[in-house]
């Protein structure tokens, strides 16, 4: 088989049979194929796009290119849960514990962050003591003898698509949803769960700043799950202001906690209620939404949750404390406000300027092996729909370099945008795929 044919005939706007496209990631994997002739075909896909069989045949190639994760020992049907990712999105922290406390079986694997996203990885490693490098055993046991494990993503799972993505970094392909499709499935795939959530985040605060873009990725998902013998479906959800009031590994990982005892705000409870929700749904422990929902509360109210947490942090080496005592991780040694010089109501928000500060702040990374600062990050005061007086603060900074706080104050403070007249109510869920 020959790679220039390959590139040709999708260049052509050809359908790729199931051999080329398993040749193609079999031998780009193993370093047979350079990087000019993969950018080329990445090139040609961004333009023609696949067909379903196409991006089905894709992902499973790069979900086989390295190791699947065997969760068969574990009872119970496995529900697996992905975010896109967003600004303030603490939403796993929340959720899993929540299910896990009904008897959904929780092997999640995670990622850290990269850009203007803090990834779940990063906040559970802000709690002292935390381990998230587990070893496969170690994870699967931790599920089968308390219901719920949390770790890092292994280096060895989707191999290709490792390589892959990082190609069409640099080379103006990272938007194609069928590569974005088959990098995200790859890996749920090959982590082994039953069933597949899916949360899409879309606006201004997540890869998908379009709603139109998020609903066909997030159809095309669903697509793929299905086609591959697992049940997916996928939450669209709004974007266009930080979740929640926190954005910030040890932040947010604070306001988790805060969460989990009964004091979130409306909106985050909201979201991680739905999702909490359909991963019910999928694990066959209630096939309505609303009861589902209304159970998922009942977990926040009498404080399983939060037990189930705890007992996650203990047993992955974290200090437990922090659940009974959450403010031990606000560490940060400047609370620099940032107020408006105007009166009226927040019309918009800049999410990813918000992301950007926390960046900025030294909270994130720009490359992989940059070093994180856990204890800085933003609270978000005010958002759209509140009223706000001038003088008042709408956010506040927290930083370890009162220097570097300031320089974040006019940057932040622009990020906002005032009506003299109150706006529509926020909404935060969009659509749902199934």
């Amino acid at each position: 088989m020959n790679i220039n044919e390959i590139i040709k005939a999708k260049r052509d706007c050809k359908e790729l049979t199931e051999q080329e496209i398993n040749f193609f990631v079999e031998e780009y994997s193993k370093g047979n194929i350079p990087d000019y002739q993969a950018s080329s075909l990445l090139m040609a896909i961004y333009l023609n796009g696949m067909s379903e069989a196409e991006i089905l045949n894709l992902t499973l190639a790069m979900a086989r290119s390295g190791e699947i994760v065997d969760l068969s020992e574990i009872p119970g049907i496995k529900v697996d849960k992905h975010s896109t990712g967003g600004i303030g999105d603490k939403v796993t922290m929340v959720v899993m514990p929540l299910v896990a406390s009904l008897g959904v079986p929780v092997a999640k694997m995670s990622g850290r962050g990269l850009g203007y996203t803090q990834g779940t990885v990063d906040k559970l490693d802000s709690i002292p003591g935390f381990r998230t490098n587990l070893e496969m055993d170690e994870f699967i046991r931790n599920v089968k003898r308390i219901g719920i494990a949390l770790m890092g993503q292994s280096e060895n799972i989707a191999v290709a698509d490792k390589k892959l993505y990082a190609l069409r970094d640099v080379t103006g392909t990272v938007e194609s949803i069928p590569l974005i499709a088959s990098s995200i499935m790859s890996k749920k795939l090959a982590a082994g769960a039953d069933k597949i959530l899916l949360e899409v985040t879309c606006g201004s605060g997540a890869f998908m700043e379009n709603e139109i873009r998020a609903r066909k990725l997030a159809q095309t998902m669903v697509s793929i799950g299905k086609m591959a013998g697992k049940e997916t479906i996928a939450v669209i959800t709004n974007m266009n202001q930080p979740l929640g009031r926190f954005c910030g590994n040890a932040l947010e990982t604070k306001e988790a906690i805060d969460i989990l005892s009964g004091k979130g705000e409306k909106d985050v409870v909201n979201v991680c209620g739905l999702l909490g929700a359909y991963m019910l749904k999928l694990a066959g422990k209630g096939e309505n939404i609303v009861t589902n929902i209304k159970l998922i509360q009942n977990q926040i109210d009498n404080r399983e949750g939060l037990a189930k947490f705890k007992e996650l942090i203990s047993r992955q080496w974290g200090e437990s404390r922090v659940v009974d005592d959450p403010d031990i991780l606000v560490k940060a040694k400047y609370k620099i406000p940032v107020n408006s010089v105007v009166d009226g109501f927040v019309s918009e928000i800049e999410a990813k300027n918000i992301g950007q500060a926390v960046v900025n702040l030294g909270g994130g990374r720009l490359k992989k092996d940059d070093t994180v600062d856990y204890d800085v990050g933003i609270e978000v005061v005010k958002k759209i729909g509140d009223e706000v007086k001038s003088g008042e603060p709408i956010m506040y900074i927290y930083s370890n370099d009162e220097t570097k706080g300031l320089m974040q104050v006019e940057y932040l403070r622009n990020s906002y945008k005032f009506s003299k007249t109150q706006v529509e109510n926020y909404k935060e869920i969009l659509d749902i795929i199934d």
